[in-house]
């Protein structure tokens, strides 16, 4: 999904597509770049037009946890929030896939708001997936292992980058599990063996 006007919410909405692309800054950006780290003042929301964003929240510890991605078509629904009672961001979000977005202004954000309900719209039906993004984020810590997390992180890339072949290292599946990469390793090992994945450097296929 590359254009705005493909949005569910904003088809039935010409002038808000128009003002959205009027009002927004278009920026592209390379896998691994940071859109908005943690603790940042939050002038303005990103709409993923193109490409793919991961949300993470570090610990006070140091370690990362991956909270949910956002894909073309959808906004950090953090962003809203924090930037509408103007709070510093929780959250760090970093280019998963090559990323062009389009970022609105705080103050369009809440105009919009206003005069178009299906801005509105927009932002409650990204509320609502965020909340259940969350929901099995929790369902996972709680009550699945660890090596369960891993493979059905490992599917997720698979789904979101359509290639069954993920460039990435043990460490950067430990930090968005939250977990050691020792650990990931290990597990990494055990599923290879098992024959559900194949192990190259800094490649991971799954079979």
């Amino acid at each position: 999904m590359e254009q705005l006007e493909q949005i569910t919410e904003f088809k039935s909405s010409p002038e808000l597509v128009e003002q959205l692309y009027e009002n927004g800054i278009r920026k592209e950006y390379k896998t691994g770049s940071i859109i908005l780290d943690e603790n940042a003042s939050i002038r303005s929301i990103h709409i993923v037009t193109k490409g793919t964003l991961k949300v993470i929240r570090t610990e006070e510890d140091g370690r990362e946890i991956l909270l949910y991605y956002i894909k073309a078509g959808e906004s950090c629904i953090m962003s809203f929030l924090g930037g509408m009672h103007h709070e510093t961001s929780k959250v760090k979000a970093e280019v998963e896939e090559d990323a062009e977005i389009l970022f609105l202004p705080m103050d369009k954000v809440s105009l919009f708001i206003k005069e178009y309900p299906q801005w509105l719209d927009y932002i409650f039906r990204l509320y609502h997936k965020r909340f259940e993004d969350l929901l099995e984020i929790v369902n996972a810590i709680t009550f699945k292992k660890t090596d369960e997390r891993l493979l059905s992180l490992l599917r997720k890339k698979r789904e979101l980058t359509g290639n069954k072949t993920l460039s990435l290292t043990h460490e950067q599946l430990a930090n968005e599990l939250g977990t050691a990469r020792v650990v990931v390793s290990r597990l990494l090992k055990q599923l290879e063996e098992n024959g559900v994945v194949q192990l190259g450097r800094n490649k991971i296929t799954l079979m």
